[in-house]
């Protein structure tokens, strides 16, 4: 039996980093959302999230400190528009809090469960 802070079962692969900064719901769904494409407006990511102004921002401003995203903006018809992306190492992070999270599911599944 292992202890209660033992995360891996022995003989296994260990796990890939866990990323604290990427991991609270909010930052994850922005940064699944920016994965596939090469930025996205504000106001979308803001609307597809249900948060306010202020909530994005706070979390954008989190991952802009992390290296993990960029804002610019750029001025149309007048109006500031910001535009939100991933940067190659928020790519990378995410891709590795992502692996985690497999991991960490499939140690879920009971050996020889149908659902594998």
């Amino acid at each position: 039996m292992t202890g209660a802070g033992s995360q891996e079962q022995p003989g296994a692969e260990p796990l890939p980093d866990f990323d604290e900064v990427i991991h609270p719901i909010n930052r994850l769904q922005i940064c699944a959302m920016l994965a596939p494409v090469e930025s996205l407006a504000f106001p979308v990511v803001r609307d597809a999230l249900g948060v306010s102004d202020s909530v994005l921002s706070k979390q954008v401003k989190i991952l802009q400190a992390a290296g993990y995203v960029t804002m610019r903006k750029e001025t149309l018809n007048s109006r500031i528009r910001a535009w939100i992306s991933l940067t190659p190492l928020g790519r990378t992070a995410l891709a590795a809090h992502l692996e985690r999270l497999r991991r960490i599911a499939d140690l879920a599944q009971a050996p020889g469960d149908p659902n594998e």
